[in-house]
């Protein structure tokens, strides 16, 4: 627990022995200060940074005031750096991308974005089956959970944070009059579980391969979001310790509602308390759905020239796994290009991949997405979907309880035309 300002000390000279005195949090107690030892763990990137020292030493909320006031616009060009590395690397390999159009093989990138389209398919199934256990009596449609699915799916890759979820949890609450969104919310929630049991074996067998890159080196990749808190592990356990706080605060607050809130949530994981229908109708269906997107990436390596095989595709699987890990930016790709380059580096065509292969993927999602935006859910952009999912979502936290029995379709909804 940081209790104020660490101690302040001036580093020797190397040249000569000279004792320094230094600043205690008691301004009564002045002690000698011998040579710094050696750096911590992750902090080798931040020598000479303030901000940096500030943050390993454990006081990340007093950093920023330290630079502003001591080290001024040069500590702002310092972390400035990290993201412009990022997206510098990022500019770079599209323009590669670009200037090796000509020598794509579009017949493998056609079938790698067919297998594709077949992934997020299947996974759609496996989250409408997993609603439909929590709401066996309402008429569910697929379309409607596809096209939810698509719609978040295409925002994700182009807004950082997530900010899709949202897009995904409203028109699939809307197209179920009858629904909540904490039941929602943790019926959509049940694919997570089967997602890491899956990632867990990609990233032991990837681990295995000697040039996927262990957790500890995660700090020396030109990626900031994923470097940034791989070198300063004491800020990334107090930023987990934060939500961690947030969430019981919350869960404290609302304790009045609790028993209600855990009754939804309950049937949301309806799913789960059938052991049989829960291997049959999602962990098949997500197993294909792994396969299919296994292929698709097969495909995709070939049609860049990277060259598919096995291990190649599984550790593009694993790349994806840790992408989804930190969603800083647009579907991860900075976490993604800094993973690919150092894992393929022995390949001229990785920097066209890396990118080329987001970039496919991204324009077939966001195409799916804005077609079922239109031709399903009646909208007519993805920001108008955001806007008015935070309004249904605040009208219904301003409405009080109703009881339970079935409810009268909501005027906002728009009906798709059947």
């Amino acid at each position: 627990m940081d209790l104020g300002p660490p101690v302040l000390f001036r580093p020797p000279s190397p040249t000569r022995g000279r004792v320094v005195f230094q600043r205690t949090r008691n301004p009564s107690v002045v002690g000698l200060a011998g040579p710094p030892g050696p750096p911590k763990a992750g902090c080798a990137a931040s020598a000479g940074c303030r901000v940096c020292d500030r943050v390993c030493m454990g006081s990340p909320v007093l950093a920023p005031v330290l630079a502003v006031v001591s080290d001024g616009a040069r500590g702002a060009v310092h972390h400035g750096s990290s993201i412009a590395d990022t997206i510098n690397s990022l500019l770079t390999s599209a323009g590669t991308f670009f200037s090796q159009l000509a020598s794509l093989s579009w017949l493998s990138l056609l079938i790698g974005l067919a297998l594709y389209a077949l992934y997020l398919l299947l996974r759609s199934r496996a989250l409408f089956n997993a609603i439909r256990a929590a709401y066996p009596g309402e008429r569910i449609r697929w379309r409607d959970v596809w096209g939810a699915y698509m719609v978040g799916y295409a925002v994700n890759n182009v807004f950082p944070l997530g900010g899709g979820n949202l897009a995904q949890l409203f028109l699939t609450r809307t197209s179920i009059p009858a629904s909540s969104y904490p039941t929602v919310a943790s019926a959509l929630s049940t694919g997570v579980l089967f997602d890491w049991f899956m990632g867990l074996l990609v990233m032991c067998f990837a681990f295995t391969q000697g040039v996927f890159p262990k957790p500890p080196d995660f700090s020396k990749l030109p990626a900031f979001d994923i470097s940034f808190f791989a070198s300063h592990m004491r800020f990334t356990l107090f930023f987990l310790t934060v939500l961690a706080v947030v969430f019981v605060t919350g869960f404290a607050l609302l304790s009045a509602k609790v028993r209600a809130f855990w009754q939804r949530i309950r049937q949301g994981l309806a799913i789960l308390s059938d052991r049989r229908r829960y291997q049959r109708e999602m962990c098949r269906w997500q197993f294909v759905s792994w396969v299919a997107r296994f292929f698709a990436y097969w495909a995709l390596l070939d049609a860049f020239h990277i060259g598919g095989s096995v291990r190649n595709a599984l550790l593009v699987l694993a790349v994806q796994v840790v992408a989804s890990v930190f969603p800083f930016t647009p579907g991860g790709a900075g976490v993604q290009q800094a993973l690919l380059l150092e894992i393929f580096s022995h390949n001229p065509y990785v920097a066209a991949f890396s990118v080329g292969q987001q970039i496919a993927t991204a324009a077939l999602s966001s195409a799916l997405g804005f077609g079922a935006l239109v031709f399903i859910f009646r909208f007519r952009s993805f920001k108008e979907v955001m806007a008015r999912a935070r309004a249904h979502r605040h009208a219904e936290g301003a409405l009080p309880p109703e009881p339970p029995g079935p409810r009268d379709p909501e005027p906002e909804r728009l009906s798709p035309t059947v």
